[in-house]
């Protein structure tokens, strides 16, 4: 899905931190939005967690930085980092370049799949009024 320019994968669940959610059985694979990589302008360094670290959702546990920015990513879902993108450590413009595929960030076990409830889906109305406000927030970012 298309929303103010950016593609939204509809099979993916997102948060408000510009980030999406891929379920795969018990298993979360989450990364940042091409509209979130578009803000953050291009990443620099990312911050790899250890695999096998528990994270609770909405806290922090990881960062990533830009130029002009330095994003603390939230987990989107509670469990157990089981891998992480090590590539990222070398080649972190992937998140730019790439940030539905390779630049994916953790796979995280979930702990809890009833979070996917907090997480908005792409033909959300919610999330599409949410999207259209950011658009407008950093129009001078995103040119």
């Amino acid at each position: 899905m298309q929303i103010s320019g950016y593609e939204f994968p509809d099979d993916l669940y997102y948060d408000k931190l510009h980030g999406w959610a891929k379920v795969e059985g018990n298993t979360v694979t989450q990364g940042m939005t091409a509209f979130g990589q578009a803000i953050a302008q291009e990443i620099v360094f990312v911050e790899v967690p250890r695999a096998g670290r528990s994270v609770e959702q909405g806290q922090t546990f990881m960062s990533m930085e830009s130029g002009k920015w330095v994003g603390r990513i939230a987990a989107m879902v509670s469990g157990t980092i089981t891998e992480v993108n090590e590539e990222l450590e070398w080649e972190p413009t992937l998140v730019n370049e790439s940030p539905y595929e390779k630049g994916w960030l953790v796979k995280i076990e979930m702990s809890n799949p009833a979070e996917l409830g907090n997480l908005m889906k792409a033909d959300s109305p919610d999330f599409k009024a949410f999207i259209e406000g950011e658009a407008e927030k950093y129009k001078d970012i995103l040119g």
